[in-house]
């Protein structure tokens, strides 16, 4: 399978996620920590160098068998955040979640990864995409709304954030 990479604009690109990316990769999670642990259930897990090469490793298996597509974000060539599918072929549809360094927020870098990879499913046949969000993470959701998303229903206390259990909006897309 060939390297996924593109040109997504103001010196932004959206790449594979790979071996290379995985200390870049796990000194933004820390710097971005607090954050991500108020939107993220992975956030609350160990965050070594060490675990984030065993997630890079399964999500690679999972794009080797056209299952996802693994992406960091870059600006001027340094990883800023990550964007992703995770493809279900058996209901003909797509996940898409991100996240940016919070000193990336604001320039439009999630909207256009986002776009690229709503594409790309499209390409792929898709019929939808979702997105999945607390309900409480107002930047997620006004991007996917943004992106054309249809906020479809809540699930109730459907996200583990640490000790707390949160709802979660669903949005849809259908292509």
């Amino acid at each position: 399978m060939a390297a996924f990479g593109r040109d997504i604009g103001d010196g932004c690109t959206l790449t594979l996620r790979d071996l290379t990316t995985v200390e870049p990769l796990h000194d933004l999670v820390v710097a971005n920590l607090d954050r991500l642990r108020a939107a993220e259930p992975w956030a609350w897990q160990v965050q070594s160098v060490d675990t984030i090469a065993v997630h890079t490793e399964h999500l690679l298996g999972q794009y080797a068998m056209d299952r996802s597509l693994p992406c960091v974000i870059r600006s001027d060539d340094r990883i800023v955040g990550a964007a992703s599918l995770a493809f279900d072929p058996y209901l003909g549809q797509a996940s898409l979640g991100y996240w940016i360094d919070a000193g990336q927020e604001g320039r439009g870098i999630v909207h256009r990864a986002a776009t690229v990879l709503v594409g790309v499913a499209r390409l792929r046949g898709c019929a939808r995409v979702e997105i999945r969000t607390a309900v409480d993470n107002e930047r997620s959701r006004r991007l996917a709304e943004r992106l054309g998303f249809v906020h479809e229903g809540t699930l109730r206390s459907a996200m583990p954030l640490g000790s707390r259990r949160v709802d979660v909006a669903v949005y849809g897309l259908v292509l």
